[in-house]
């Protein structure tokens, strides 16, 4: 084992501070990463303060990881030292089941082992996220990061962008479709970016004018202000796919019936209360009301070459380490555009 530094939260009650804890040292197939930048996700917040009623304290969290290489196992075959490297969501899986065999280790039937508040399989214990200087991951789980574009705006991609990107992909949205991206926040301006890049026309709903000149920056055809009634009805029944990333509590048929006939509306922010469905929206177009969750390995590395190919990134503010409570709290009044990133070389300057 070998001492790593990081920020955590040591209860609900508490903001993150200064941690020391233990790492496994890398076995055959593992890789040690130097962190050097973490994302920043909205569910880093809920678990830190137990909003989900299941975080393991001490909580270290982090799961949009982008590092450097510093050692690996000698069974590794795919990284050497130096080489980028990132870490999403989840370090593990069981890696038999249909879907894990499949490459959606994200359903995987005995879910998934999550990057952090998971279970440390080696050492024992939880597993610490990337709110620190280093990480130990099986090469199983390790992702290739393209080089040519900013790294504190690719982390983000980790979590944010294979979100949004996995659905768009999977409903196979494309040139010659309408396609909806609802709320324009760290996976909405994700979503739009994808929409667009993959050739069709994008339409941005979110309730703000204030966000009509950033979403069109981002690449979205029209953005429709969806508290307007008139601007909601001019679009109805006229989208093959909406994608919404809304967390909070908002009327979900009112963008049904914005659907074409066989149309299909995912899911991917979470309200933390259940959403009413109107359903006679779904059944008289036989419209589609879908969720999805990330992407497994393989897609998320096909994101990662995507953007390389289409220079994509996340829209990122960076912070020091120090700085992270205030994040969390700007987090919640929407004041970032659109997803803070860490830059862990900050971590140095914490005694």
């Amino acid at each position: 084992m070998f001492v790593c530094a990081g920020f955590a939260a040591q209860s609900a009650d508490d903001t993150l501070g200064p941690f020391s804890f233990n790492r496994r040292d890398p076995g055959p197939k593992d890789i040690q990463i130097e962190i050097l930048y973490c994302g920043v996700c909205h569910s880093d917040l809920h678990q830190a303060r137990n909003e989900w009623h299941n975080t393991v304290y001490p909580c270290l969290p982090g799961h949009e990881i982008i590092g450097r290489v510093t050692k690996t196992g000698a069974e590794v075959t795919r990284f050497k030292q130096g080489d980028l490297a990132g870490v999403g969501c989840m370090v593990d899986s069981c890696r038999t089941c249909a879907s894990c065999r499949e490459g959606l280790e994200q359903y995987c039937e005995k879910g998934f082992n999550p990057t952090y508040n998971g279970k440390e399989t080696v050492i024992g214990g939880t597993t610490f996220g990337g709110y620190s200087n280093a990480i130990v991951v099986d090469e199983a789980f390790v992702l290739r990061v393209p080089g040519n574009l900013d790294l504190a705006g690719v982390a983000p991609l980790l979590c944010a962008g294979i979100t949004t990107y996995s659905p768009l992909r999977h409903w196979k949205v494309g040139a010659g479709q309408k396609v909806g991206i609802v709320g324009l926040g760290g996976l909405g301006h994700m979503g739009v970016k994808f929409a667009h890049a993959f050739g069709a026309h994008t339409v941005l709903f979110t309730t703000s004018e204030s966000k009509v000149k950033d979403g069109k920056r981002l690449g979205a055809d029209e953005v429709v202000i969806s508290k307007n009634p008139s601007e909601m009805a001019a679009h109805a029944s006229s989208f093959d796919f909406i994608l919404d990333t809304v967390a909070g509590p908002h009327e979900i048929s009112r963008y049904l019936d914005l659907l074409k006939r066989d149309g299909t509306l995912t899911q991917v922010g979470a309200p933390e209360k259940p959403m009413s469905v109107e359903i006679f929206s779904l059944i008289f177009k036989r419209r589609n009301f879908a969720g999805s969750l990330i992407g497994g390995i393989a897609e998320t590395q096909e994101m990662l070459d995507f953007c390389a190919a289409h220079n994509i990134t996340a829209d990122v503010e960076v912070i020091p380490i120090q700085k992270i409570n205030e994040a969390y709290e700007r987090m919640l009044r929407s004041d970032v555009k659109y997803r803070f990133t860490i830059d862990m070389s900050s971590l140095k300057q914490t005694a």
